[in-house]
């Protein structure tokens, strides 16, 4: 069986057919043909866009010139009400090179080693509200992964855990909105015309200042910490206090509540849509699922043992590759372009889609298998070169890249330590883009308290 993916749209159709597929689902949406093409044009009088595969052109936009590719600001139009304007997520040019003078720090040098102990203590949270969950009989539960996300944030964020009143808040805050507000919309790809409705809705507006005020509650409770001398060494506290070393200014309090909104709207989103789909896919294919379980047994509290979960960092990975948590970037081309022969002209979308390299049928081997033992083989590491972005490229690579993959090989190797994952007859998930590439109605599966089992003999282990 190969995990689910979305039936790809076969043919041409109107662009009227084209808009209502689209927001149904952005995924199905497009050809069948994009696993197979280096590049696409799709014109018509609301917009003119061109999705590039070909790897040469993606190292231009993202590596080599992303100051002529900025973000399109039709992404900006519906995230401001919750990011706000100053969001190093939607900002441009020498704005946004200045805020991640002042954010790279709090990321560089040895703060993964800083920070395991942190994600540690998440991740056994995770496995005890589990417990709770599913005491000792098999339970079916609908595997968000938002609270071991979230509280992830938080910790490695403010230094305080999820089951904290002021966590706990932003976070039910942050669900509410998830439900109404979308990312993946139809507004950030394509200039509409005048008399579609793109504007946020009441509701969107009113948890998005909920949001608000709580962060902003919470970083000013910071800046008091701070002045103080009382401020934990976290991430929040270092990002607050650096300057940026070319001008010496700090982020207003104004301008560090919407780092902080995208922050935790990124890394908590991201990583749960990732550790959803990765348990699915061990559940899928238990024999892996038990290599992993195995590898994880008797691992110890130390950074270290990083380097001894293999396996679970490789599931980890190919689950990036089969479900990247973010399907589509967009840029917009600043002035005339020369792609392949085609002519872009300025305010073309350059629509980036790891969704589509990540399965394409010119760089990976059985594309849409779930295959963890390619990541130990040469070919594989070729096409990853050229075919694997999942936290995108160049200097708008997420900062948090690192993080994230030590906080998703950790927590899923402490759950499967501590629990077996089974499938649910009759709950296949869908995978459709909201925010992130998720299950339509939630990943499913039947959870069981695991007996406790041996530490794995590497020498042992196969690609299975």
């Amino acid at each position: 069986m190969k995990p689910p993916k979305p039936e790809a749209r076969e043919g041409k159709v109107s662009i009227w057919r084209y808009l209502r597929l689209f927001r149904q689902d952005i995924l199905s949406a497009q050809s069948g043909k994009l696993y197979r093409a280096w590049m696409a044009e799709m014109k018509t009088p609301f917009f003119h866009s061109f999705m590039i595969n070909d790897p040469a052109l993606t190292k231009t936009v993202l590596r080599e010139r992303p100051d002529d590719f900025p973000k399109s600001g039709r992404i900006a139009a519906g995230l401001i009400p919750l990011l706000g304007k100053d969001s190093v997520f939607l900002t441009n040019g020498a704005q946004w090179k200045q805020q991640r003078r002042i954010i790279d720090p709090a990321f560089e040098g040895g703060r993964l080693r800083h920070i395991f102990p942190v994600i540690w203590d998440a991740a056994e949270s995770a496995t005890h509200r589990l417990q709770e969950a599913v005491g000792d009989e098999a339970t079916e539960i609908d595997m968000h992964a938002s609270h071991a996300a979230a509280d992830v944030i938080f910790r490695t964020l403010f230094s305080i855990p999820i089951e904290s009143d002021t966590a706990r808040e932003v976070f039910d805050a942050f669900r509410e909105h998830q439900r109404s507000r979308p990312v993946a919309n139809l507004g950030a790809f394509v200039k509409l015309p005048a008399w579609v409705p793109q504007f946020p809705s009441f509701h969107t507006r009113r948890t998005a200042r909920q949001i608000r005020r709580l962060i902003t509650a919470i970083v000013e409770e910071r800046r008091a910490q701070i002045a103080a001398g009382t401020a934990p060494d976290d991430l929040a506290t270092k990002i607050m206090t650096t300057p940026d070393p070319e001008t010496g200014a700090l982020f207003t309090p104004a301008e560090m509540v919407d780092q902080v909104a995208i922050f935790f709207l990124a890394g908590h989103e991201t990583s749960a849509s990732a550790l959803a789909w990765s348990l699915y896919l061990v559940a899928l294919y238990p024999e892996w699922q038990e290599q992993a379980a195995a590898e994880a047994a008797g691992m110890a509290p130390a950074f270290s043992a990083l380097s001894k979960l293999r396996i679970n960092r490789d599931i980890f990975r190919e689950t990036l590759r089969l479900y990247p948590p973010v399907p589509m970037m967009v840029r917009e081309a600043t002035q005339r372009e020369d792609f392949r022969s085609r002519t872009v002209p300025e305010g073309a979308q350059i629509v980036l889609s790891p969704w589509h390299l990540h399965r394409h049928e010119r760089f990976w081997d059985t594309p849409d298998d779930f295959d963890p033992g390619r990541w130990s083989r040469p070919e594989a590491r070729l096409s990853a070169r050229d075919a694997y972005m999942p936290f995108s490229e160049g200097p708008r690579v997420c900062v948090g890249a690192g993080f994230a993959m030590l906080e998703g090989t950790l927590i899923l190797a402490m759950l499967l330590r501590d629990y077996r994952f089974e499938l649910v007859a009759g709950r296949e998930p869908v995978p459709v883009a909201y925010m992130t590439v998720r299950a339509k109605d939630g990943i499913w599966l039947k959870v069981t308290r695991r007996a406790a089992i041996a530490p794995a003999d590497p020498s042992a282990q196969t690609d299975g």
